[in-house]
């Protein structure tokens, strides 16, 4: 599992390079621009093709989640801490108005063909509209009791694109939660991220800081499809190995 996340301030070309990224195969976009209000989001939706808007993950703004019908969103810390108590009450009922949100846009601003155009391209009901949310202490996200689809733990090493944010290199092995790791993730260190547990890797400087933003995310993805590959087969072949010594002991 790979999550682009968006970079903060619009590069050149972005709308473009960001549709070359989908085709090549990226399935979870993290749209976060801090900066931008309510409408500049929808303009920068706007510009992108209906049929990877089930691929973008919205930080702000959540209420576009089910007007786009975005693959789901996502709580920044502060956010999920200011909910408190009603946190799960919340990820609930945005699942739940995910779909009356997405029918409601057709009724008030599609025409009709634009309305069976994107429902042509919707994959996933509301119930299954992904929830996550930022953590940056392992304990905190264990402690967590609420059911998010992953989790973002960051920073794993030192990042790439904020200065400064030194590394901590949290092992999550041993975890049954889906926790994706970030910070300092690029080609040379996906391996070092699967072996501290990690189920996917969350990148933005590794791509959008490189020259060649699609060159480097194929590059990550290549990596990545391989040493996950490398990774399954090995937890395999324990799990077998585990059973045939269970088996001679009983024998």
């Amino acid at each position: 599992m790979i999550v682009l996340i968006a970079p903060e301030q619009d590069i050149k070309n972005e709308i473009q390079i960001l549709h070359q990224l989908f085709d090549a195969g990226l399935e979870f976009y993290h749209f976060r621009k801090p900066s931008k209000n309510l409408q500049e989001h929808r303009a920068y939706l706007n510009q992108i093709d209906v049929k990877h808007h089930d691929k973008i993950v919205t930080h702000y703004f959540h209420e576009l989640a089910g007007e786009y019908n975005l693959k789901g969103i996502h709580l920044q810390e502060q956010v999920r801490l200011d909910l408190g108590e009603k946190l799960d009450d919340f990820v609930k009922s945005h699942s739940e108005r995910g779909e009356q949100d997405f029918l409601v846009s057709q009724k008030r601003s599609e025409s009709k063909s634009e309305a069976v155009e994107k429902s042509n391209y919707r994959t996933s009901s509301a119930a299954e509209m992904t929830v996550s949310s930022s953590f940056h202490e392992p304990t905190e996200l264990e402690s967590c009791q609420t059911n998010f689809s992953y989790h973002l733990l960051s920073p794993v090493f030192s990042s790439i694109s904020k200065k400064g944010y030194e590394g901590k290199g949290f092992d999550v092995n041993g975890t049954t939660k889906t926790i994706i790791g970030m910070g300092g993730v690029n080609e040379e260190t996906i391996e070092a991220t699967l072996k501290l547990g990690y189920k996917g890797i969350g990148v933005l400087g590794g791509v959008w800081n490189a020259k060649g933003p699609l060159d480097a995310f194929l590059r990550i993805k290549k990596k990545y499809d391989e040493v996950s590959s490398l990774t399954s087969t090995s937890v395999e072949e324990s799990n077998d190995s585990r059973e045939s010594t269970s088996i001679i002991h009983n024998s």
